[in-house]
Parts: structure tokens; sequence; C-alpha cells
């Protein structure tokens, strides 16, 4: 999997150039919990990412952003079961407010798989965010119409074949995300569609 998305960032050697693309975000965060309001993020990722427009395919990466983010409590051990973050691991790390614009300004619109818990996180660390378009991999696609028992993020990869090395972890949960939508043109076309339906244009 990970082959793949590298070979994307590097270009697309024959592919001829989109007439029409757009720019969009991945975002994945790893938190101390699941209260938006009282716990706080330890890890960000973000991959920035060019599509056609036109027949709704994946072109390449084109920025990618992690950094850990030192919580002000220490990190409970049900979160560090889950993602495996340490206090040693984030401590004396800081978020950087300006690769976060860098990255959001290009993006149209932003991703996640599991919108419903990223975004309130994401607005906090980084409140612009806020005031993008979300879209979710998890709930606006119909995974179970596809024939999946679920819509989880490492089940959905499993069953696409994609490996995945570091199973929640903020950047790698992003590029598996990326990959999982270049599985099958109709995953992408789908989650455009919802794009589409809300009456969004291209930004100029």
């Amino acid at each position: 999997m990970f082959e793949l998305l590298l070979g994307m960032s590097g270009g697309m050697g024959t592919y001829q150039t989109p007439r029409y693309t757009g720019r969009a975000v991945v975002v994945d965060v790893e938190t101390t919990g699941l209260d938006s309001i009282h716990d706080e993020v330890v890890e960000f990722a973000a991959v920035l990412f060019s599509f056609d427009y036109s027949d709704r395919d994946i072109v390449h990466i084109i920025d990618e952003y992690q950094e850990f983010n030192q919580p002000q409590r220490p990190i409970p051990v049900a979160a560090r079961a889950v993602h495996g973050i340490t206090d040693k691991m984030v401590h004396g790390h800081r978020l950087d407010q300006t690769r976060m614009k860098a990255i959001f300004d290009q993006a149209e619109f932003v991703v996640s798989h599991n919108a419903r818990f990223d975004y309130p996180f994401v607005s906090r660390i980084y409140p612009p965010a806020a005031q993008r378009h979300w879209l979710c991999s998890m709930t606006q696609i119909d995974w179970y119409r596809h024939g999946f028992a679920s819509r989880g993020l490492q089940f959905l990869a499993h069953a696409h074949h994609l490996d995945v090395p570091l199973a929640h972890r903020a950047k790698a949960d992003c590029l598996t995300t990326l990959a999982l939508l270049t599985c099958r043109s109709m995953y992408m076309k789908e989650l455009l569609q919802r794009l589409l339906d809300t009456g969004l244009t291209r930004a100029t």
C-alpha cells in the first residue's frame, strides 16, 4: 500500500495531465480520550492530495505533515493501549500552526474516516479547519451496500488487502484512508458526489 502511495507522490509517468484538478486533505488525530472538550490531541497528521474532477480519480500526494503534541496531563493507560503513544514520545512536541495553515489553505475540503470524532478535535487545535467543508469516508460511502460487514478503517483495509503496519497512528491512518479511496473508483466518486450534492463548487 505505502509503495503505491509513494509512487503517487512522485508522479504518474505516462499519466496525462488532468484538465480539471482539485486538492483535498485527509486528516487524522490520536488523542488522550473520546471527549473532544476535555481530552487532547497527542498526534496529528494531514496528507494533501490532488484529484481529477472529471473522472474522480486521485492523482498524487502533494504534501504530508505529522507531529506529536504534548498534552497538559499524562496520557491515560486506556488511550496508550489503543495507539501506543507514550508520554516520552510526545514530550516537548508542539503542533506547527504554520505547517497546518499551509496545508489547509490549499485544500478545497477535508476528508476523515470518522469525521464526527476528528472534526471537533481538529477544530480545537486549528480553528480555521472548522470553516472547511468536511467529508466522512466512513459514513458517506455506503460500505454495507458495497458488501462489507463493517465500515471501520482497519476492517476495510484488511478486506481490500491493504498492509497497515501502524494501525491507530495518525499518518498511517491518513495513508490507509487514501489508499482505500484508490482501491475502486466508485469510492472516490461516491464521496465527491456528497460534495456536489451540497451545491459547493471548486474554490477559485
